[in-house]
């Protein structure tokens, strides 16, 4: 009887246990739809020149790389730079045509792309988010433009012109 007693307490303690030390599962379904939000409401604001809305959806921590090879900015210089565009009210308008979403195990980070109608058409962005309590910030966001296989050789010119000085410097330095 006190083997049986015994084990029914190891097994009490263990599940206890398990339940206790489990990650909450997350609900993925939910945090699609706040990120979405947080990414379409984030676009929105830049179109509408919305300096508070758009840069307080950005991480303290968090870097911005645009699509020029020396756009890698932290918040403080994306801020700086843009500045300027949200007083004048003329800045950006994308709109997401697609998005992907993926979530890390504990919920708390996520990763996304997606395919931009823009002023420069079709463009590519992708970034990581972090919750922190109930909030999603974005970490990094990447801007990409798109550009055909077919035609590559056409642009490396132009690309030449300024970023062959560029690469030149860059690896100097290393």
């Amino acid at each position: 009887m006190k083997k049986i007693a015994l084990i029914c307490s190891v097994l009490s303690l263990a599940i206890s246990t398990y339940l206790f030390t489990k990650p909450a599962e997350v609900n993925t379904a939910d945090e699609t739809k706040a990120i979405n939000t947080l990414l379409d409401n984030w676009h929105a604001a830049a179109a509408k020149a919305d300096y508070n809305g758009y840069f307080g959806k950005i991480a303290e921590d968090g870097i911005y790389i645009g699509t020029d090879a020396t756009e890698n900015w932290t918040k403080k210089e994306f801020e700086a730079f843009s500045k300027p565009y949200f007083d004048k009210g003329r800045t950006w308008d994308f709109k997401a045509l697609q998005r992907n979403i993926f979530f890390s195990k504990d919920g708390k980070t996520a990763w996304f792309n997606e395919l931009l109608d823009t002023h420069m058409k079709a463009c590519q962005g992708s970034g990581v988010l972090e919750k922190t309590g109930k909030e999603w910030k974005i970490k990094q966001y990447v801007l990409s433009m798109t550009f055909p296989n077919d035609n590559i050789e056409k642009v490396l010119p132009l690309k030449a012109q300024y970023e062959d000085a560029l690469i030149e410097k860059l690896k100097a330095k290393k």
